[in-house]
Parts: C-alpha cells; structure tokens; sequence
C-alpha cells in the first residue's frame, strides 16, 4: 500500500522559514509528479507547487519568489522550502503524488503568525 507521510510542519513568525518533506513508502514506482497542496479554515484546497520526475516546476502565483518545491527521485521523496512566510499562507499542506492516479498524504499543519 503506497502512502505519503508529510513531516515538518510548525509554527513560525512572519519572514520566517519552514521545509516540509513527504516520504513515499510502500511503492515499486516513481511518482511521474509531485508537489503541494494546501487547504485553509473555509477555503478549498489549491494547488501550491508541482513538480515533474524531468524537474519541472509550477508554482501557485502567490507563492512564487518565496516557495521552492524540489525532490529525491532515487528516494521519492518530495520537499517544499517556504521562505518569507505569510499569515495567509497558513493552512494544511498536503503531499500529492500522481502515477495513473493521485496519492495523498495526511496533511501536516502550518501556522504563521503576524
């Protein structure tokens, strides 16, 4: 069974920086992408940065020049470093994977206070 565990999650200041990684387990493949999703109180969830098994990137315009989304093909593991962090980027993060399907982690929370 294929899972994706998110790990660094947290609280942090405004300006501050945090780096979320999610770990595929239990999987004979590699993702053909990866990346971020989030979900604020009320909101739905949107798309924060994806990135391909070739290296390319695509970011939410809200994030781009502050987030940087890389990965581990050999460890299929997928990271998003978050800098100049935002009240308004509080929310669930969630690890997504798509190999003819999507995968989804747990989600790991991230608060940002003013």
């Amino acid at each position: 069974q294929v899972q994706l565990v998110e790990s660094g999650g947290g609280l942090v200041q405004a300006g501050g920086s945090l780096r979320l990684s999610c770990a595929a387990s239990g999987s004979t493949f590699v993702f053909n992408a990866m990346g971020w999703y989030r979900q604020a109180p009320g909101k739905q969830r949107e798309l924060v940065a994806t990135i391909t098994v070739g290296g390319y990137t695509n970011y939410a315009d809200s994030v781009k020049g502050r987030f940087t989304v890389s990965r581990d093909n050999a460890k299929n593991t997928v990271y998003l470093q978050m800098d100049t962090l935002k009240p308004e980027d509080t929310a669930v993060y969630y690890c997504w994977g798509a190999f003819y399907r999507d995968y989804w982690g747990q989600g790991t929370q991230v608060t940002v206070s003013s």
